[in-house]
């Protein structure tokens, strides 16, 4: 394998605060030798970003995989769940490691997030909720989710791994749902380097995730469920603490990519971008294009035309996760029930999008793609 440049760009790149401003944090949890169980930073990371975020309650943990497998055991979801095919592996992971069953249902042409047109024929006397994402970032059709789940009195869990400081209608996309569920990994717009939150409407939901994420205790000598060891570190709360200092001007270079990249490529015959949805403020966390009738060359082929100038986007989200060994075998997997997202799995690439990139590299991405 060819070892990428020093100048390689890709899809993305960790945000990362100036190391001196994060030498005071790290002087400050050696000071007190707090590394986790609930530290001072992590109290002050979870109240900043309910602020922040402009919800209720939010609770801080190790990773958002973690927070999906414990949103599902605080809800008490079993038997059958409705998710979309179109998503990153662990939505539908998170399933299985409950014992759930995933319930793939075809996404929209047009967002491609779940079609709540194609929910209710999934439904069955096994169906306890619904597991949607906002793919990209980009807010699902909530009111139409929420209007669907109360008529069949079926729970909601928001795969919201990217959407961070997403509004929609004037507020938080996080309020919708039972549950939302944040990633705050590295690579997405802001990150703990590993870290998730889920967001709560109340703070009796909050307390029964607390001890599911502290291997169910109470207190020292209380257990009252069988939890896990979910909580975030000290020193993952600090840095999330000092990037919130720098998270706006981060989404505003964001904003810059995403509105260059669609200047440069709007006249580009067969390259499709997603289209702003209405009332929304996005976070630009992913440019997806996709690559259709009219574009000289196949999206694999654009795909490695990059790669060949060292530049590395990637096919999110391609392949689906209906096409993995583990789940192929469930009827709603076939292929022939998920025609839109087969043909955006086989058509989408996403281009690199993050606050470090220029407006040189913006361009010479942008070039490439109009001339391959």
């Amino acid at each position: 394998m060819d070892t990428p440049r020093d100048d390689a760009i890709y899809v993305t790149q960790p945000q990362l605060p100036p190391l001196e401003e994060f030498i005071p944090y790290l002087a400050e949890i050696w000071d007190k030798r707090i590394l986790t169980n609930n530290g001072p930073f992590h109290e002050q990371l979870e109240t900043a970003l309910t602020r922040y975020l402009g919800v209720e309650h939010i609770a801080l943990l190790s990773n958002g995989t973690l927070g999906l497998i414990t949103a599902l055991q605080a809800l008490r979801i079993t038997g059958e769940v409705i998710t979309t095919p179109y998503s990153f592996v662990a939505t539908a992971h998170a399933l299985l490691w409950n014992g759930i069953k995933p319930v793939f249902v075809d996404i929209d042409p047009h967002t491609l997030n779940l079609d709540p047109n194609k929910i209710e024929a999934a439904i069955t006397p096994q169906t306890t909720a619904i597991l949607p994402v906002h793919c990209y970032g980009r807010p699902c059709d909530v009111a139409a989710i929420e209007h669907i789940a109360d008529n069949y009195n079926l729970k909601v869990i928001y795969d919201a791994a990217h959407a961070f400081a997403v509004r929609h209608d004037g507020a938080s996309i996080l309020r919708h749902g039972d549950l939302s569920v944040l990633s705050f990994h590295a690579t997405k717009v802001f990150n703990t380097a590993e870290g998730g939150a889920i967001v709560c409407p109340d703070a009796k939901t909050k307390q029964r995730i607390d001890h599911l994420k502290n291997f169910g205790f109470v207190d020292e000598t209380t257990v009252v469920a069988p939890g896990i060891n979910g909580k975030m570190s000290e020193l993952n709360a600090a840095l999330g603490l000092l990037q919130l200092q720098h998270i706006d001007r981060a989404l505003a270079r964001r904003w810059e990519i995403d509105a260059a990249y669609r200047k440069l490529l709007r006249d580009v015959p067969g390259i499709r971008c997603l289209q702003p949805l209405e009332a929304e403020t996005p976070n630009h966390a992913y440019f997806p294009i996709l690559v259709e009738a009219g574009y000289p060359i196949g999206r694999d082929d654009l795909y490695l035309a990059l790669k060949r100038q060292d530049i590395h986007p990637r096919r999110y989200f391609y392949p689906l996760i209906s096409d993995f060994p583990m789940y192929r075998g469930l009827p709603s997997a076939r292929r022939e029930n998920l025609p839109v997202a087969s043909a955006a799995a086989q058509k989408v690439l996403c281009l690199p999008i993050h606050p470090q990139l220029s407006d040189e590299q913006v361009q010479r991405i942008a070039a490439i793609v109009a001339n391959p």
